[in-house]
């Protein structure tokens, strides 16, 4: 009998490898993807691989996380394992409550004691960036050093000690020669649990970074808005680091047996992973000289940038810290809300991008300052399509920075174009594409397809009106199947894996250039004629410096790296009619340039009441497709 279910288990723990590597392999691979798409390898090629080293930010993403990851686990190590020490000898009432502490940490919710630690340091106004994410890793790395110290010292002898210091060793003899060689195993085990975890984080390092600091979970994350195969290099990476370090861990000692006492091997087993981690730290570090021959306007000033993830060209950082001699911070935010937070929050940044209703809002709450047009030199270089919108009607606040559509991108193969003209947003209905949709996870994008459908303002204020959007997205939901996504649409559209999905104009443009099978409609009823801009807080420090940048990234270079890399549609006219004419990266792609004929496109006029209603509609709708449809949601 016991032989019959060897190979069962056999298979049983080949299925389990399989399910917990094969997903890393498949990043590997595709790590060496000559093409873009996450999901089709197309050629080997060490391209990702020289675009991480050429950004910068990548980088310094790695070192940051490495550096603080060893800096943490040396100091969680030690201060857990003297803390641990001292509290067996403290009395049992004390030892019981401190363990307690020790454990509520490790219990909580990782976003309790991130929002916790946040709060600490602004009350302490401490500015956040490098040290407090050091301070943050430290603080929750040492309860797992106790918790792994505190049983090797439960099982020693207690008067081991004082044994020691009887034949006449100190008390720092006895804790250095007898105790902690007794209970190294339980320290390098903390020691690897805490580097592991600090590795790892990013939820309490994400709220307490600031001054464009980050480490590679926080860069992943947002990185998320766009396909970026430089994640999967910069995974890889990693991966190889952290595998040399197990190596030389494990390995290590087995040669060390050979030629040393079992005792002077456990002193050791440290050191070969401390300086594996601080050489790979070491390796990663990237440091670029600008050329300091020639003094520069902005030399050695301090721009920074909060900006959308992803949403910014390979070159124009690097180019505008070039040209001026200042160093651009640029941090990443993945929505309009949470900029807005950090700004009313009173954090201090020089440039922001948020998007047209934003705007609107920072505006009407006085956030942001008027720009000098004596020092702008862009103004003649925009398109006339995105100057003077309803948000800013004088361009008093605002450059505009990308501009676009929201429309249906769908598979030609499947859809007709006949059908989409007949049904414009409706065809979201129609049965025949039952389980075969994408909806895009944005409130208002949603609720502007749904009231656009029913031949209503996308600003209506009518509650009667957003009642029937609602149940026109629940109809949707409950009969249609659909797959509620936000930015892995890009990449399953460019593969045609739907027949339908609502989309950005500038990721439609993406997903028609990776597939000649793709179109993108724009229904006659009318969609959101959407803009990003380029706005300067009332709070800014180095706002002439931001005036210098705003040009730069509106100037024909700047402009054009950001939206040939980007993908969405670029406010300089000669950039739009380059990329879309003739050689162009965007030849023949509809999507690229929005529509601009249509009396029915609107732009999202912002609303605080409206908005709040459509955001708990929005909530009640997913909560029905996750019933209706589970295994989607």
């Amino acid at each position: 009998m016991k032989k019959r279910k060897r190979p069962v288990l056999k298979a049983l723990m080949a299925l389990m490898i399989v399910f917990f590597y094969l997903p890393i392999i498949y990043m590997i691979v595709f790590s060496f993807n000559e093409g873009k798409s996450l999901t089709v390898f197309t050629g080997l090629s060490l391209r990702w691989y020289q675009h991480m080293l050429e950004t910068g930010g990548m980088l310094e993403a790695l070192y940051t996380t490495f550096s603080v990851a060893v800096i943490a686990s040396f100091i969680s190590t030690v201060v857990g394992t003297f803390t641990a020490i001292g509290l067996s000898k403290s009395k049992k009432l004390i030892r019981d409550l401190m363990e307690q502490v020790d454990n509520l940490p490790m219990m909580n919710p990782e976003i309790v004691t991130a929002i916790g630690l946040m709060l600490l340091f602004i009350t302490f106004r401490v500015e956040k960036g490098y040290i407090t994410m050091l301070l943050a890793h430290i603080a929750f790395c040492i309860p797992y050093v106790i918790l792994s110290v505190m049983p090797k010292i439960r099982s020693l002898d207690p008067d081991l000690a004082d044994a020691a210091m009887d034949l006449g060793a100190t008390p720092w003899q006895a804790l250095m020669k007898v105790i902690i060689p007794q209970i190294m195993p339980g320290i390098v085990s903390g020691g690897l649990i805490a580097f592991t975890m600090s590795v790892d984080d990013f939820i309490i390092s994400y709220f307490v970074t600031g001054g464009g600091v980050k480490n590679l979970s926080i860069m992943v994350y947002t990185m998320s808005r766009r396909i970026n195969p430089s994640i999967n290099a910069a995974s890889t990476l990693m991966i190889g680091i952290i595998t040399i370090v197990l190596l030389i861990i494990n390995v290590g000692p087995l040669f060390a047996a050979k030629r040393q006492k079992r005792e002077k091997e456990r002193k050791k087993i440290l050191l070969p992973a401390a300086l594996a981690a601080v050489c790979a730290a070491g390796c990663i570090v990237f440091v670029r000289f600008g050329d300091m021959q020639e003094k520069r306007p902005f030399e050695g000033e301090i721009l920074h940038i909060y900006n959308w993830g992803e949403y910014t060209g390979e070159n124009i950082i690097g180019d505008f810290e070039e040209d001026t001699g200042a160093k651009v911070i640029l941090e990443n935010y993945d929505s309009n809300e949470q900029m807005y937070i950090k700004v009313a929050n009173g954090e201090s940044y020089d440039i922001l991008v948020p998007s047209d209703y934003m705007i609107q809002r920072l505006i009407l709450e006085e956030y942001l300052q008027k720009l000098d047009h004596t020092k702008l030199t862009c103004m003649d270089k925009l398109t006339d399509a995105v100057k003077g919108l309803s948000y800013d009607p004088e361009n008093a606040y605002s450059i505009p920075y990308f501009w676009g559509t929201v429309g249906i991108v769908y598979d030609k193969n499947k859809v007709d174009v006949e059908s989409l003209e007949q049904e414009g947003f409706n065809i979201f209905l129609n049965e025949k594409y039952q389980g075969d949709i994408y909806l895009y996870d944005s409130e208002r994008d949603s609720f502007m397809m749904a009231l656009k459908a029913l031949g209503y303002s996308m600003n209506t204020e009518d509650a009667k009106e957003l009642d029937e959007a609602y149940e026109w997205l629940v109809r949707c939901v409950e009969t249609m199947e659909p797959e509620i996504v936000t930015d892995e649409i890009i990449d399953n559209m460019a593969q045609g894996r739907r027949a339908l999905g609502l989309m950005y104009s500038g990721d439609a443009a993406y997903v028609m250039a990776e597939n000649e099978n793709m179109g993108f409609y724009l229904p006659k009823t009318g969609t959101n004629l959407w803009s990003d801009a380029m706005v300067i807080p009332k709070n800014a420090k180095n706002p002439e410096l931001a005036h210098a940048f705003i040009n730069f990234a509106s100037d024909y270079e700047g402009a054009y790296d950001n939206s040939s890399y980007v993908g969405y549609t670029s406010a300089n006219q000669e950039v739009m009619d380059v990329l879309s004419g003739p050689g162009g990266d965007f030849e023949g792609i509809s999507a690229y340039i929005p529509r601009t004929d249509c009396e029915f496109d609107e732009v999202f006029v912002y609303n605080e009441k409206t908005r709040k209603e459509i955001s708990n509609m929005w909530s009640r709708v997913k909560i029905v497709a996750s019933n209706a449809n589970p295994s989607k949601h």
